[in-house]
């Protein structure tokens, strides 16, 4: 991704359609989804070089929260909406310049009339059965989201921060293909 700002009020980055990546993907080369609510997360996975399909997403993700949020935009330029993706709270490893975070599964979707949906509780629940999440932790996570529900509603940074009228300059390039990956490794982290 390419870093838009990285300071107090958080880290923002743009994935641009055709970014090279790497994902998981069940050793067939399945998106881990097609494995069911628990199978994603008990299915051995590798990963998969592949390319950011679609538009691109801006990541906004704001400092001492358990979320980030997403904006996209159509083929045509419209702003679509906010995805309110629930992780754990970014970790900065700054001599290699790299930030990471754990996804929480659950997910809210924001269509600009403010409307909001409640993304795969099922596959929380999966994550519960198959031993990735505890209870406790679905419920925290649970207890997350109504957090970000209440940031929305008193429409705080960074959905006040105007980002769905963003645009990349039109000089950015995609960033390389990572160069190296284990997929033996991810495979065991994965699951651990």
């Amino acid at each position: 991704m390419t870093v838009v700002r990285d300071d107090a009020d958080g880290l923002v980055a743009w994935l641009a359609p055709g970014t090279p990546l790497l994902k998981p993907v069940l050793v067939d080369g399945r998106e881990t989804r097609h494995a069911g609510p628990v199978g994603m997360f008990t299915e051995e996975r590798v990963l998969k070089l592949d390319i950011w399909h679609g538009t691109g997403i801006l990541k906004v993700s704001p400092p001492g929260k358990p979320w980030s949020v997403w904006y996209f935009w159509g083929e045509d330029g419209t702003f679509l909406g906010w995805y309110v993706n629930l992780e754990r709270e970014h970790v900065r490893d700054w001599a290699s310049r790299r930030t990471s975070t754990v996804d929480h599964v659950l997910d809210l979707w924001m269509k600009p009339d403010r409307t909001i949906e409640w993304k795969d509780e099922d596959e929380l629940e999966g994550a519960v059965a198959a031993g990735r999440f505890t209870v406790a932790d679905a419920e925290r996570i649970v207890g997350d989201a109504h957090a970000a529900i209440r940031d929305i509603e008193a429409w705080s940074s960074p959905f006040s921060d105007d980002w769905q009228f963003w645009t990349p300059p039109p000089s950015w390039r995609v960033p390389a293909a990572p160069t190296t990956h284990q997929p033996t490794l991810i495979a065991e982290e994965l699951h651990s």
